[in-house]
């Protein structure tokens, strides 16, 4: 049967990982990066959009720096990714030339798209390359990345470009076919997963971390990817890709791979864009009350239903909201920093301004600057 979602999928994302490119570290593969790049050209031939999300840049780097193991040092891992991106580059330059294709380096942070200001400025960029007919190929940008601000894996910055460009799938190549119902390397019983709801609970149990260290994804990061992703209305299709015509098979619409398919309505941009920053710098535990007024009715959140505080924010950070069992039911900008929300916790809205001396707002969380966690 033909899946019409990825058939009729217009514009597209597809994130190559470090594994696949780099032939398991073995320097990069020359022969699979044309492979895949005949393929999107083959694609752009019919009216298709592709942005490319790399991977390969640090692997790249240790193999030219003539490193045999990932260095711990972030320095270190800095000025590999410096020296690699320069070979990732040059390879997918000189792939696309064969086809009359450009190309633009597009290196991203969290700080990027956590901006309100520069998230619309990248999705600007991404969409002005697009119209031109130039395949953007975008890394994180992790010469000048630390950990505190990077997004953790090229699957979750994957999911954040397709949200960024309104894209209509997100396709995910791995050194895996696909999700299966058990490791497929130890289980010879387990079977590919085809198709699925994005975000589904009972998947997270059936993923397990990478086994490769050259990246820092595995399949639990692409699931989350997935559910990101379908923030927008973008499916995701999880596929092996060393598989010949792999991403010509996808765009065919044939069954190949793992579909995660969104079935939910697209949020609103700006919460969109709530809900793809990664840098949380607190939590807020709610009582039953709150959190049922916030999933059930779409209010603000109010001090009164705030009964802890964690971390250590200012007013204007992204927070997130947990239910009294610990899970995340929203995330949202607080108006308030960590010591004053501590301060107001619980109390009524009359009673703020006695308590701190002033009101600066009358929510906690204003309802439009807040994302449910659906």
């Amino acid at each position: 049967m033909t899946r019409a979602i990825t058939k009729n999928a217009k514009r597209c994302v597809v994130k190559i990982g470090s594994a696949l490119l780099t032939n398991d570290g073995a320097g990069l593969d020359r022969d699979a990066i044309d492979g895949w790049v005949e393929q999107i050209a083959e694609l752009l031939a019919q009216g298709k959009e592709i942005v490319l999300v790399s991977s390969g840049a640090i692997a790249e780097g240790l193999v030219r720096l003539g490193w045999k193991t990932r260095p711990e040092s972030i320095h270190e891992l800095q000025a590999a990714a410096a020296v690699g991106q320069m070979g990732l580059i040059q390879a997918y330059e000189t792939s696309f030339k064969r086809f009359g294709k450009l190309t633009a380096q597009v290196l991203l942070d969290h700080d990027d798209l956590a901006n309100r200001q520069r998230y619309l400025n990248a999705r600007s960029a991404l969409q002005t390359l697009i119209k031109l007919n130039v395949v953007p190929i975008v890394n994180e940008n992790d010469t000048v990345v630390t950990d505190e601000i990077r997004f953790g894996d090229n699957d979750s910055l994957g999911a954040l470009v397709a949200n960024l460009i309104d894209a209509d799938l997100l396709v995910i190549l791995t050194d895996k076919n696909g999700l299966y119902t058990a490791n497929p390397d130890s289980d010879p019983n387990a079977t590919l997963i085809s198709q699925a709801l994005a975000g589904d609970p009972s998947l997270n149990a059936l993923a397990s971390g990478s086994n490769s260290g050259l990246g820092r994804g595995g399949m639990v990061t692409k699931l989350q990817a997935a559910k990101l992703a379908a923030r927008s209305g973008c499916s995701t299709v999880i596929v092996g890709g060393r598989n010949p015509k792999i991403l010509t098979a996808v765009a065919n619409g044939e069954d190949v791979g793992t579909l995660l398919s969104a079935t939910q309505q697209p949020i609103a941009a700006r919460k969109q864009w709530l809900a793809g920053q990664l840098q949380v710098k607190g939590q807020l535990i709610l009582d039953s009350g709150a959190a049922r007024v916030l999933t059930q009715q779409g209010r603000s959140l109010l001090a009164v239903g705030v009964t802890d505080v964690k971390g250590k924010f200012s007013r204007g950070d992204l927070v997130s909201c947990l239910d009294s069992d610990g899970l995340e039911i929203a995330r949202g900008l607080v108006n308030y920093s960590a010591a004053e929300t501590a301060r107001i916790k619980g109390k009524s809205t009359e009673a703020i301004a006695g308590i701190l001396g002033y009101l600066e707002d009358k929510e906690l969380i204003h309802r439009d600057n807040m994302v449910l966690n659906r």
